[in-house]
């Protein structure tokens, strides 16, 4: 499972959207339940917003349950994901992720060429104390044994996120093969959740 990525850094097409945090910090392992860039489309504008990783949707009464993945193969029907996705889908922004495999768990560094990766999301509003808190859940992929972020390229981006998109045009993105991926085996520091700093990337 993709439980954890990062984001240190970042193009200057991204920093120019609506929304981008003047104090946007470098972040080598985000986690579920922390604090993620997200991009979502409004009035046929991309923004930025930051958001809670771990899907909050306003009927959700037990704020314990907060799904931080949402499975292709069921995204469409289930209860908790299928409003938000025919409706409120998004993009998280990434340098790569990681990969914990084998009997010993080994971490991997999964990262694509270009530097730069986009995540299909969905998000949620939920308000509280007249104050509306955003969330997100990663939609994921099988990957033989493994689940992988959808990664989406720029045309599926575009269809990802418009409200014009029909949903036989969401399920085709969700089935489209995946781009190649280069992988690097590391050490364990980046197995602590609270360490969050390049040292992360040191490789085995």
């Amino acid at each position: 499972m993709s439980g954890r990525f990062a984001l240190f850094r970042w193009s200057p097409a991204l920093t120019a959207l609506p929304g981008f945090p003047d104090d946007q910090q470098p972040h080598w392992n985000l986690a579920p339940g922390g604090r993620v860039l997200m991009i979502r489309e409004t009035q046929c504008e991309r923004r930025i917003d930051l958001a809670r990783w771990g899907l909050t949707p306003a009927w959700l009464t037990d704020l314990s349950r907060t799904p931080a993945h949402a499975r292709a193969e069921t995204v469409a029907e289930q209860p908790m994901f299928r409003d938000a996705f025919r409706a409120r889908r998004c993009l998280l922004p990434a340098n790569g992720f990681y990969e914990w495999r084998g009997v010993r768990k080994r971490p991997y560094w999964i990262s694509a060429e270009g530097g730069m990766m986009y995540f299909g999301a969905l998000w949620e509003a939920y308000p509280a104390g007249g104050v509306e808190y955003l969330s997100v859940a990663l939609v994921t992929l099988a990957a033989a044994d493994l689940r992988r972020p959808l990664l989406l390229d720029e045309e599926a981006q575009r269809i990802w996120l418009s409200t014009e998109s029909s949903e036989s045009e969401l399920l085709t993105l969700l089935a489209k093969p995946q781009m190649q991926l280069r992988e690097r085996a590391l050490a364990n520091l980046v197995n602590d959740p609270k360490l969050d700093g390049p040292e992360c990337l040191t490789p085995a």
